[in-house]
């Protein structure tokens, strides 16, 4: 599948989450990516009523899954690129604010975290070698 964007939004999820919680890191990792780059996010949508809609991000997000070590390593590759990602991590599912999801993450090193998702925007052929060997989220 090609496009014609230059850049590639994609969310990278540990293949042992429960159906929700596959659903929820996925919705806090793109509201990552989309505060990041809000140059990102299209035009509002209007319906044929004229009813308004919220404006969305203008570009596909591609949704992997993984399992945990080729996540750990396109968290690594991720890194080593200079790109900025979104992490979330098992200790999250435990919390409920952003204070706390800050404080969790904050607690623990780079190399100790136990992520369940990372989600990475760059450079198509980039994002491509960030996510090699994970497959598309069935």
């Amino acid at each position: 599948m090609t496009s014609g964007f230059d850049t590639k939004i994609a969310v990278v999820l540990r293949d042992d989450l429960a159906g929700w919680q596959a659903l929820n890191v996925t919705a806090f990792l793109t509201s990552g990516i989309t505060a990041a780059t809000p140059e990102l996010v299209g035009e509002p949508y209007v319906d044929a009523d004229g009813t308004p809609y919220l404006a969305m991000l203008g570009q596909p997000v591609m949704v992997f899954a993984a399992d945990a070590d080729v996540l750990r390593a396109a968290h690594g590759r991720a890194l080593g690129r200079g790109l900025r990602i979104a992490v979330f991590t098992a200790d999250l599912f435990a919390t409920g604010n952003d204070a706390d999801n800050r404080a969790a993450v904050a607690k623990v090193a780079r190399d100790d975290l136990d992520l369940v998702g990372i989600a990475v925007h760059g450079p198509r052929n980039a994002v491509d070698k960030i996510v090699k060997g994970a497959r598309m989220h069935p």
